[in-house]
C-alpha cells in the first residue's frame, strides 16, 4: 500500500484523509485471460479480476505491463486497481465504446464505496480525439468520463499518468470523503490548441469533504481543478498547472464552499490562474479561501472571482475589456437562496506575469451582494491592463505591486471600498 499521507495546518486550512485500507492480496489480471496486445478487448477479463478480489475480501488487481484495450468497468470496495510501470489501460475507441455517444458509462466507476484506490506507475489513455468535436457540434452526444467514482470515502488516486479522457479525467462526485489525488500527470490538449483542441477534459472535479490533492502535474483543455457546492476543506498544494482554465470553483456554487488552500504552485500559460465563477440561478456562500505562494507565469488572468458567469450581453461577458463603467450598468436583482456570495479571501506572496492585452485581475460582485473582505498581500502582478475591482467592499492590498503601463497599483473600481497600504 502506498505510504500516502498529510497533515496541513497553520494557514487555514487542515486536512488529514484517511488512506484506504485495502488488503495486501495480489489478483492478477493476467490470471484472468487479458491479452496486452492493443487489439484484444479485455472488459470482461479485468472486471472478473476485480469481482474475484472482491470476493474473496478486497486486494490488489494488478494490470502488468502491456498495452490492455478496455470498456467500461465498475470498482468494488477494498479494492486497489494497481497499473505496473509499462501497464496502458487503453479505452475502447468511439466506434466500439458501449453506448456511443447516446448513453456511454464512465470508463472507471463506483457508487456508495469506501476504501479504493487506483495507484502505480502505469497509465490511462481516453482516446479522446474522437469524442472531442462533439463538444461543438452536437448538443446532444454524450461523452464519458474517465474516472467517476461517487459517494464513496476513503478514495485514493496515485502516482498513475491520465490523458486523452473524452471527457472529464477525474470527476468524484456525491458525498465523498477523505479523497487524496497525489503524483499524477494529466494530459490533453488545451482548448484552443490549432490543431487537435480538447473540449470539457477537466483534469481533477472533486465534490466533498476532506480532500488533498498534491504533487499533481496537469495540463488539460478545461478546468485543471474544480469543485462545486457542498465542498469544505480541501489543501492543494505542490502542483503545476499549464494548460486549461485554472484551479476553479463553481459555476454551481449552491450548498457552499468553504476552507479551501491552493499553496506552493505554479502555472504557465494557464489561462486563467484562480478562477471562481457562478451566477445568480446557481450560487451559494463560497468562504474561507486562502491562496498562499503561487508563482504564475504568462497566464490569462490570476485572479478571476465574478458572479456573472451565464450573462448573455456581450458587454458582460467580455471580461478583458470590462469597464468601470460597465460593471456599474450590471442590473441589481433580489437576493434569494441562490444568491451568489463571496467572502473572507486572501492572496498572500502570489507572483505573476500576465499575457498580452489582458488585465492583471477581476474581482466583481454583485450589485446587490458585493464580494467583501478580500486581502492581496505582497502580490507582483505585471500586465497590459488594470487590475478591476467593482461592487466589492473592505478589500485590502498590503506590500502589493501591480504594474500596468499606466502605473503601480492604479486600480480600476467602481462602487468598492479599497485600501491599498505598504510601499
Amino acid at each position: 500500500m502506498l505510504n500516502v499521507f498529510a497533515v496541513f495546518s497553520g494557514v487555514g486550512a487542515e486536512v488529514n484523509p484517511a488512506l484506504p485500507n485495502i488488503p495486501e492480496k495480489v489478483f492478477s489480471v493476467t490470471n484472468f485471460g487479458v491479452v496486452g496486445d492493443g487489439m484484444a478487448t479485455n472488459t470482461v477479463a479485468i472486471q472478473s479480476a476485480i469481482n474475484a478480489a472482491s470476493a474473496a475480501g478486497g486486494g490488489v488487481v494488478e494490470v502488468p505491463a502491456g498495452i490492455f484495450l478496455c470498456g467500461p468497468i465498475q470498482l468494488a470496495s477494498q479494492i486497489n486497481l494497481q497499473l505496473d510501470a509499462g501497464a496502458l489501460l487503453r479505452m475502447l475507441p468511439l466506434e466500439k465504446y458501449p453506448g456511443g455517444t447516446v448513453n456511454p458509462q464512465t470508463f472507471i466507476s463506483g457508487d456508495k464505496l469506501h476504501d479504493i484506490a487506483i495507484t502505480g506507475s502505469g497509465a490511462i489513455d481516453g482516446q479522446g480525439a474522437a469524442w472531442w468535436p462533439f463538444a461543438k457540434t452536437s448538443k446532444d452526444a454524450r461523452r464519458p468520463k474517465m474516472i467517476s467514482p461517487s459517494n464513496c470515502e476513503r478514495l485514493l488516486i496515485a502516482g498513475i499518468t491520465l490523458s486523452n479522457s473524452p471527457m472529464f479525467h477525474i470527476a468524484i462526485g456525491g458525498k465523498c470523503r477523505d479523497v487524496i489525488v497525489r503524483g499524477v500527470t494529466i494530459r490533453a490538449p488545451a482548448s484552443d490548441d490549432p490543431v487537435l483542441p480538447s473540449h470539457n477534459t477537466d483534469a481533477c472535479d472533486v465534490k466533498g469533504k476532506n480532500i488533498l490533492i498534491a504533487d499533481c502535474d496537469v495540463s488539460v483543455g478545461d478546468d485543471n481543478f474544480t469543485c462545486g457546492g457542498n465542498t469544505s476543506d480541501v489543501l492543494i498544494t505542490n502542483c503545476h498547472y499549464g494548460f486549461g482554465h485554472g484551479v476553479s470553483i463553481g459555476s454551481y456554487t449552491q450548498g457552499g464552499v468553504s476552507n479551501i488552500t491552493v499553496i506552493n504552485c505554479t502555472f504557465h500559460d494557464t489561462e486563467a490562474g484562480i478562477r471562481i465563477k457562478t451566477d445568480r440561478d446557481r450560487g451559494g456562500l463560497v468562504h474561507d479561501m486562502k491562496y498562499l505562494n503561487l508563482s504564475m507565469t504568462n497566464v490569462g488572468c490570476p485572479i478571476l472571482i465574478y458572479a456573472s458567469y451565464m450573462a448573455k450581453e456581450k458587454q458582460f461577458r467580455d471580461l478583458t475589456k470590462l469597464t468601470p463603467e460597465i460593471a456599474a450598468s450590471y442590473p441589481a436583482a433580489a437576493v434569494g437562496e441562490r444568491t451568489p456570495v463571496y467572502r473572507d479571501f486572501v492572496f498572500s506572496n502570489l507572483t505573476a506575469t500576465v499575457q498580452k492585452g489582458r488585465r492583471a485581475g477581476l474581482i466583481w460582485g454583485l450589485p446587490e451582494m458585493n464580494a467583501t473582505n478580500v486581502l492581496l498581500q505582497n502580490v507582483n502582478i505585471t500586465a497590459d491592463k488594470p487590475f478591476g475591482i467593482f461592487n466589492a467592499q473592505n478589500v485590502r492590498l498590503e506590500h502589493c505591486r501591480i504594474t500596468t503601463p499606466e502605473g503601480v497599483n492604479l486600480i480600476s473600481t467602481t462602487n468598492s471600498q479599497v485600501k491599498i497600504t505598504g510601499p
